[in-house]
């Protein structure tokens, strides 16, 4: 039996209206089979989809860990608690990040052998499979064991995910030489190249990270998440300053009418919502966390990832992954 994705239909800035409408474009589009978990009386027409019922709202700028053991009734918890009670395949959020990873892992646990769990973040690449940034923001704080566990991780998602047979994986660092970097960056340089298992092929740098010379960039979560949003705040102003060049006189109207043709097919593939969201690696169970500003083009895409994570068995072959002879 095809097990549902509980989808969070309280958490996000445009929720529970763009998270209801991904779920329906989900279900009508990609035959997948969704439930909604919030709270009846704030949710409005759930557009026929089943609905778990529960009392209370994680906001988004509650504490993460505080709230999720006081709001144990919270549309957050229930959706986990689905995952953990084998109810549901997958939980979907763009609520409180750190509220759903605290969720996914107080209800769901950790894998054997996990020191913590990581965020997974896709980043497109222009004509090839997406670059994983890991990790994307869970961990402020890392030792060289919890990165080289990430890069293992990150790695079989890859795998997985993507198809790559063998992926590439960097090291994010201020410089390519083996040298450069903070004393948690060269520790964790030898211990990447000491794991033969990996595909470690070195430093990378920030400039690395679209276009992409590998498949996964390793960074402790501080230093990912900064290079994330610096990213993600670089591509839209460059399209923001495209657009705003573009129709100032009959030059450069014209010039758009040619380019736009090109331009556009690119701003998809880079854009942010069509991969759907981040995966939490390294919790007994598959979370998929989406932007806060999801629209239901993304939940949509969200939930795509979550039900390909489960039919790819992701769980368990991040398990194989994890053990004693594979870590460093």
């Amino acid at each position: 039996m095809t097990l549902p994705i509980a989808l969070d239909a309280m958490g996000g800035d445009f929720a529970p209206g763009e998270i209801i409408a991904g779920a329906r474009r989900a279900a009508d589009e990609l035959g997948l089979i969704v439930t909604l978990v919030g709270v009846p009386e704030l949710m409005g027409d759930p557009l026929g989809f089943e609905v778990v019922a529960c009392s209370e709202v994680i906001a988004m700028d509650d504490d993460p860990g505080a709230s999720v053991r006081k709001k144990k009734d919270s549309s957050l918890v229930r959706a986990a608690e689905l995952v953990r009670d084998h109810k549901a395949s997958a939980m979907v959020s763009a609520g409180n990040t750190g509220a759903t990873m605290a969720s996914a892992l107080l209800r769901m646990g950790r894998l054997p052998g996990v020191i913590r769990p990581c965020i997974a973040t896709p980043i497109p690449q222009p004509g090839r499979t997406p670059m994983v940034l890991v990790d994307a923001g869970a961990n402020a704080e890392c030792t060289p064991e919890m990165l080289v566990q990430f890069a293992q991780m990150a790695s079989t998602m890859v795998q997985a995910h993507y198809g790559v047979a063998r992926p590439t994986v960097g090291l994010l660092s201020i410089g390519e030489e083996s040298s450069k970097g903070t004393p948690l960056v060269k520790e964790t340089h030898q211990l990447l190249s000491d794991l033969t298992s990996l595909n470690f092929v070195g430093n990378v740098e920030g400039r690395d990270l679209v276009p992409s010379p590998v498949d996964v960039i390793v960074a402790d979560g501080f230093t990912g998440n900064v290079a994330l949003k610096t990213l993600e705040g670089a591509l839209k102003f460059v399209f923001s300053a495209v657009l705003s060049a573009v129709g100032t006189n009959d030059e450069t109207r014209a010039a758009g009418d040619v380019l736009f043709e090109y331009l556009l097919p690119i701003a998809a593939e880079l854009d942010p919502e069509n991969q759907g969201g981040a995966l939490l690696l390294g919790v007994d169970g598959i979370c998929v966390i989406s932007h806060g500003s999801s629209s239901a083009t993304a939940i949509m895409n969200a939930l795509r990832v979550a039900s390909e994570m489960d039919k790819g068995g992701i769980v368990e072959k991040l398990k194989a992954t994890i053990r004693p002879d594979h870590t460093a």
